[in-house]
């Protein structure tokens, strides 16, 4: 599961950065930000996107799209967590899946409609070969969300 890491130099910082701010920014405005030309920015740009140091994607807002619950689940497993991971993977209410070291082998982020539904995904994740257990964490309040990772 493990990609690698390709390497950032201080321009490729400052291009993830700018387009953090917004993914919207033509090549031209970036190039000037970051002291490059509008083309030498739009490879810049490319490389970083076809290497996987980078994506750009719409941000939704869960809440405004019907969704009510956010929740993170720890699962601890028994075996290696390569297969299970995989088979977390394909679960479309999972957004946001590691491997951990601590109490928790893997922690699954979950958006989903309510409790029900919840709960649904849970049995789910339990019915899975090899987890054992799971405890879920309800997010009550969204207090900080960033996406700012590697820029700095």
């Amino acid at each position: 599961m493990q990609q690698r890491t390709p390497q950032l130099d201080q321009v490729d910082r400052a291009i993830i950065e700018v387009l953090q701010r917004d993914g919207r920014v033509p090549y031209t405005k970036v190039g000037a930000l970051v002291g490059l030309s509008e083309a030498a920015a739009r490879q810049r740009v490319q490389r970083l996107i076809d290497s996987g140091a980078m994506q750009v994607v719409a941000v939704t807002n869960p809440l405004a799209n019907g969704k009510r619950r956010m929740a993170m689940i720890g699962i601890r497993t028994h075996g290696p967590t390569d297969e299970l991971a995989t088979a977390l993977h394909d679960m479309p209410d999972i957004d946001y899946l590691v491997v951990t070291a601590g109490s928790f082998d893997l922690m699954a982020e979950a958006v989903v409609n309510d409790d029900g539904h919840l709960l649904e995904l849970t049995n789910r994740i339990r019915a899975v070969p090899g987890v054992t257990s799971t405890e879920t964490f309800i997010y009550l309040d969204l207090v900080k969300q960033t996406f700012t990772w590697g820029a700095h």
